[in-house]
């Protein structure tokens, strides 16, 4: 079921009336104006079926003790975003339905999936169980709202994490996107290491075996760039090739960067990136707001 009856996918929001989903709801407001979309907000006080066993099903005071309060939820965000964009089409939309189950279902049908840092919008829904099921499923990019980014927008470039393979290419397409839409330059992080064995003996990189693997690396990043930076001629670009794992650079840029962005589904060190320790970095710890984009095979 779409959430927008126009036909123009909005940017999503969950919300749980804490202060992360607060700040999750002012990124989502604006990114929707950037984008000239509508603006949904749910919020859904169900609970998600983890047991294996028989289902439980709470009292129905409970329930509606949830939903009373999810309703007051959303018109409160609604109210925030009334006020910093008076004329934004805004949805919202209450769930009976947990979490988990709403928001995959939802993510076919919208722009983006905007949520607070760990803790904040649907509680636990970036730490945790739940956390890999939301992320890897989703059929849109997932923003985690986090950082400096609980105050006001930051200035800074796009950072974009780009493995070297086909498959971050969601990543890249993505990250040209947001850097043109915001004005902003793009720079993209490329490591590499000695472990990532998958990468060094790739065939993209079989036909260069005679040059230093550093410059190997120049050239493949450049591979991926060249035919984005032809679509956004106004996009200026920074290229980075390291010898590092890919956290410990991405967590540094965060310092600096309005935007990281990064593939779901990579390759050498992006590998299992919603599952291993670089989505946990960057949720835990960037110092900016986190895009994660699903790669989506033809």
């Amino acid at each position: 079921m779409s959430v927008s009856p126009t036909g123009n996918p909005p940017v999503l929001v969950a919300v749980d009336g804490s202060e992360p989903a607060l700040a999750a709801t002012r990124w989502a407001v604006e990114e929707a104006v950037r984008l000239h979309a509508p603006l949904a907000i749910l919020s859904a006080y169900g609970l998600d079926d983890v047991s294996f066993a028989m289902r439980v099903y709470p009292p129905m005071e409970w329930l509606e003790a949830k939903k009373e309060a999810a309703e007051h939820m959303v018109r409160d965000a609604a109210a925030v975003a009334a006020e910093m964009a008076p004329g934004l089409p805004v949805h919202t939309r209450v769930s009976p339905l947990g979490s988990v189950s709403v928001l995959r279902e939802l993510s076919c049908h919208v722009r983006m999936l905007v949520l607070g840092e760990p803790g904040g919008a649907v509680s636990g829904l970036i730490v945790g169980s739940t956390s890999i099921p939301v992320l890897a499923g989703a059929d849109c990019p997932v923003v985690i709202v986090r950082g400096r980014d609980r105050g006001r927008p930051q200035e800074g470039p796009v950072v974009v994490g780009v493995d070297g393979s086909p498959n971050s290419e969601a990543a890249i397409a993505q990250g040209f996107a947001e850097a043109s839409a915001r004005n902003a330059p793009l720079v993209a992080v490329h490591t590499w290491h000695d472990g990532d064995t998958e990468v060094l003996f790739s065939q993209s990189r079989a036909r260069f075996d005679w040059e230093p693997l550093h410059e190997t690396e120049q050239r493949v990043l450049a591979e991926r760039l060249a035919g984005w930076q032809e679509q956004y001629p106004d996009v200026a670009v920074e290229r980075v090739v390291l010898q590092d794992k890919p956290r410990h650079r991405l967590l540094e840029w965060s310092e600096k960067a309005r935007l990281i962005v990064v593939g779901s589904r990579g390759r050498g060190g992006f590998t299992g990136l919603l599952l291993g320790s670089t989505s946990q970095a960057l949720a835990h710890h960037a110092d900016c707001t986190v895009m994660v984009v699903r790669h989506r095979a033809a």
